[in-house]
């Protein structure tokens, strides 16, 4: 989620008219991306189809939540889209915290074909955790704070545990994959915002949580004990403001970072240093998350304040960089 997409704050909405003006003098979308990189989709901004976070299916097809169409879908490896679900309009008069729009975040894939994703209203009554089992319909399953953003999701196989990273609260709840009331599992001053979002993008990895900040532009790395209560915060990479999602490359702690307003992806290795592999050169506008199978990253990007082209790339990623 950018830092300037509020649609209440002049000075955010000023430096997002002129970054946008800037990316379209670049000309992002119509330059030539590189050999190794290739549009997976491009996606329809009229019909809202902005990606904000995406999981892989076998097979080679994604599945992504549309940020603000309140809509979950599939998206072929020859680009079609297909919606799978709908989520409730939220009652009249309720704001999304931070953002005033009703706000879809995280999606994650169990082995079972169930997606978990997050929906944000500023409602009590739609705020939280749904589940949506093939063929079926959207179900909520746990109540999230109605004053809070859940953002990010990360699904922890093993245990049967999903973790939500709540970017408004600065927040990491637990919910079981059964559903039920959520755990305050992890609260700190490392994944506070500082202005606008706060802990944003989320996986589980190594023994570890593990949190992007965007307002704060860091990466964090949350131990779980043997207790499975959280350990210390520690911070693992610095320089990153705007960073959304991200994920690693493989069994090690390097990992490609999502970085929404500048549209970059960063390769950010163990001990914090980061590169930048894509750029809007590629076809990047204001990437929003991204998974890795393989060498392969598949990006989403939300375009949400170059509003050109919404769309989804596959790169090949060559970590040694």
């Amino acid at each position: 989620m950018p830092r300037f997409l509020t649609g209440t704050r002049t000075g955010l909405l000023a430096s997002a008219v002129a970054a946008a003006l800037a990316m379209t003098a670049a000309g992002p979308a119509t330059a030539a991306p590189k050999p190794d990189v290739r549009f997976m989709a491009h996606l329809d901004i009229a019909e809202g189809q902005r990606p904000e976070n995406i999981t892989l299916e076998p097979g080679g097809s994604a599945v992504v939540t549309f940020a603000y169409s309140r809509q979950v879908a599939r998206i072929h490896s020859d680009g079609r889209v297909h919606v799978l679900a709908t989520l409730p309009q939220p009652p009249v008069g309720a704001r999304t915290p931070a953002l005033s729009s009703p706000f879809l975040g995280g999606i994650v894939r169990a082995h079972d074909r169930t997606l978990y994703f997050l929906y944000a209203t500023g409602s009590s009554d739609l705020t939280g955790l749904w589940r949506l089992r093939p063929g079926g319909t959207p179900q909520r399953i746990a109540a999230l704070p109605a004053d809070g953003l859940p953002n990010g999701l990360a699904l922890d196989r093993h245990e049967g545990r999903l973790y939500v990273a709540d970017s408004v609260l600065g927040t990491v709840w637990r919910v079981p994959v059964t559903g039920g009331a959520p755990t305050r599992w992890a609260t700190a001053p490392e994944l506070a915002a500082a202005g606008f979002l706060g802990a944003n993008g989320i996986k589980v990895h190594n023994g570890a949580v593990w949190v992007s900040n965007l307002d704060k532009g860091t990466v964090l790395r949350i131990p779980v004990t043997r207790y499975g209560t959280a350990g210390r915060v520690e911070t693992r990479a610095t320089g990153l403001v705007d960073i959304d999602d991200f994920a690693f490359t493989g069994r090690g702690n390097t990992l490609l970072a999502a970085i929404n307003a500048d549209n970059e992806v960063a390769l950010v290795r163990p001990g914090g240093s980061h590169t930048v592999v894509l750029t809007g050169a590629d076809g990047l506008e204001n990437p929003t998350s991204l998974a890795v199978r393989g060498n392969t990253a598949y990006i989403a990007s939300g375009a949400y304040f170059t509003n050109d082209d919404p769309n989804l790339l596959a790169a090949r990623i060559n970590t040694a960089r």
